[in-house]
């Protein structure tokens, strides 16, 4: 049974690429293609395999990265008048501090205060316990789509293969993820994901959380690379 999940949780390719800058800890001025070109196509495998409907921007991004490396791998002409060729990264480069700039900017907006003022949320009775420790390292939508995959591969197939004919709806996945929080957090990843029964309900809840990590209603938060992950609200 064919499905496909169209769902713009993603800020494009441009983030997908300086989310890979940063944690690989490059300079942006100095890309190596290859390293960041693997790794971008793995991260398309994955959300491929979760049947998530790319945009033609990954496609179009992925096909540049390869031309790109392969221009790099090309030996460079001698010219007499010493001349030096332009790098292949330039462009790039220029676009990704040009994303950057702009992330950036509506970053700092987007932090200003909205609650009680243009927003008004609802008491959910929070103990002061509730929050992520000092050590605990805030997760982004790809580090939880990579977390997700690796969670998956230890799985059951067989169990996952399973497709129950019964309809789902997002946005009650969501309310349903957001009931829980209202009553204990925060909630392990890998509990939340292990109690769904099929395929399609495990999709449907990792679409639910990373919906809500970007509208900020919820923050992930992991100990260390193999730490246990936590879903609190943000608010």
């Amino acid at each position: 049974m064919a499905y496909e999940i169209r769902l713009d949780i993603f800020e494009g390719p441009l983030d997908l690429l300086l989310y890979l800058i940063k944690k690989n800890e490059i300079d942006i001025y100095n890309i190596p293609i290859a390293l960041i070109t693997y790794q971008y196509l793995q991260y398309m495998e994955i959300m491929r395999s979760l049947n998530l409907d790319l945009a033609g921007e990954y496609l179009v991004l992925a096909s540049t990265l390869i031309h790109i490396k392969s221009r790099l791998l090309l030996p460079r002409e001698e010219k007499d008048d010493f001349e030096e060729e332009p790098d292949p990264r330039a462009e790039l480069v220029k676009q990704l501090l040009e994303y950057q700039s702009y992330k950036e900017a509506a970053l700092c907006l987007d932090s200003r205060l909205l609650l009680e003022r243009d927003v008004f949320k609802r008491s959910y009775g929070i103990n002061e316990t509730d929050v992520a420790g000092d050590d605990e390292t805030e997760l982004n939508l790809f580090d939880l789509v990579k977390a997700f995959q690796n969670l998956v591969s230890r799985m059951d197939k067989q169990e996952l293969l399973e497709i129950k004919g019964e309809r789902m709806s997002l946005s009650d996945r969501i309310n349903e993820i957001m009931e829980r929080l209202a009553q204990v957090q925060p909630l392990m990843f890998t509990d939340i994901i292990e109690e769904a029964a099929d395929k399609r309900s495990v999709i449907y809840t990792l679409l639910a959380i990373l919906e809500l990590m970007k509208l900020r209603m919820v923050k992930a938060y992991q100990s260390g690379p193999f730490g246990v992950i936590k879903i609190f609200t943000a608010f």
